[in-house]
């Protein structure tokens, strides 16, 4: 067993995949002398952790420069001050034509994205004195687009997904307790990966879910049935996964290491894929599919942000939007062609007079 590690080296062994170690590696990101473009994009990076930023903002951003440096690159553009209005103009016309591996063109969100980050970027090359002006300053962005959420699942597509982990496994315990958690709490994926075990107050029934969206820390509350299996998780399946007692992350891999974000929505996918729900799902639909029955159940929205920890309340009144439930009863109880009263037909307003006697 030399070498092996966690549940791989139990009796429970399975054949190493590696798509569960983790991710997308990210190519090398485009290098420069000092005051090139290149080097200055990498110091307005290094500011905003300054500033405090999350590390998945950055991230984010960083993958949006990227980008357009590449871009700039195969055009000879290296210098902050190579750039102007008409360039940028260009490059956000390239980003409308852009059409990804699959022939689908790049989401408006993701268009809006990388050009906000482009306008931050050059105001900051401005503030610097790199350049005399900001040629990003009067760029417009697409507008965004008003659609529909995805649809929440059903109840009984629900129970069909939670089911399907054996539980007669150690992994299949964990899985089902970290679907029934998505489901119970609305927490993020990448809120999930990051729970320690002291995170978890069993006698409260909470989370502290650290370091979420915004870089804010938030309490979740925690449903009876999500706590039976997070109980039935720490005695039975954790200790065999766990490869020494200081491990603080709540969820392993069968490495006995913390879950990548990208490794566990490959995992929630297949679960829905299995479900058969006639359409593709993720960590972030069991999210969705929290707020919307809470909802329905007559949840105050207020208590739903800050429930998916939610800075703007603008964020979480989408939900209202995919709420038919209650639309439907409202409907039902005030509109006249659903009165229950027997059907009359009223004599028209043009029908003549009874004959006199």
């Amino acid at each position: 067993m030399a070498g092996k590690k966690g549940y791989d080296a139990s009796d429970g062994m399975r054949g190493r995949d590696p798509d569960k170690r983790g991710g997308n590696e990210a190519g090398d990101f485009p290098q420069g002398e000092r005051g090139s473009l290149a080097a200055e994009t990498l110091r307005y990076l290094q500011s905003l952790a300054v500033k405090n930023y999350s590390e998945g903002t950055i991230e984010a951003r960083k993958d949006s420069l990227k980008t357009f440096l590449l871009w700039s690159h195969d055009r000879n553009l290296h210098q902050p001050d190579e750039i102007t209005k008409p360039i940028l103009e260009s490059y956000q016309r390239h980003l409308w034509r852009y059409r990804k591996t699959n022939g689908k063109p790049l989401g408006i969100s993701t268009q809006r994205a990388r050009l906000s980050t482009l306008r931050d970027l050059f105001k900051y090359l401005s503030k610097q004195n790199l350049i005399l002006a900001n040629p990003a300053s009067e760029i417009e962005l697409p507008r965004p687009e008003k659609r529909l959420p995805e649809q929440a699942l059903s109840l009984n597509q629900v129970r069909k997904i939670l089911n399907l982990p054996d539980i007669c496994d150690p992994l299949g315990i964990r899985d089902r307790t970290i679907l029934e958690l998505f489901y119970s709490s609305g927490i993020r994926r990448s809120e999930l990966t990051r729970l320690e075990v002291t995170d978890l107050n069993q006698e409260r029934q909470t989370l502290q879910v650290r370091k979420g969206k915004g870089n804010k820390d938030r309490v979740a509350p925690v449903g009876d049935r999500a706590l039976h299996w997070l109980q039935k998780y720490l005695e039975e399946s954790r200790p065999k996964l766990a490869l020494s007692q200081d491990e603080k992350t709540l969820f392993l891999t069968s490495y006995g290491e913390g879950f990548n974000p990208d490794v566990l929505s490959r995992k929630v996918s297949k679960f829905m894929k299995q479900a058969d729900l006639g359409r593709p799902g993720s960590c972030h639909l069991l999210r969705h599919t929290c707020a919307t029955h809470m909802l329905e159940g007559g949840a105050d929205i207020r208590f739903i942000q800050q429930l998916l920890g939610h800075e703007k309340l603008e964020t979480t009144s989408i939900y209202t939007q995919v709420s038919i439930e209650q639309l439907k009863a409202v409907h039902a109880r005030t509109h006249p062609a659903e009165s229950k009263e027997p059907d009359e037909d009223p004599a028209p307003d043009d029908a003549p007079d009874p004959p006199e006697s």
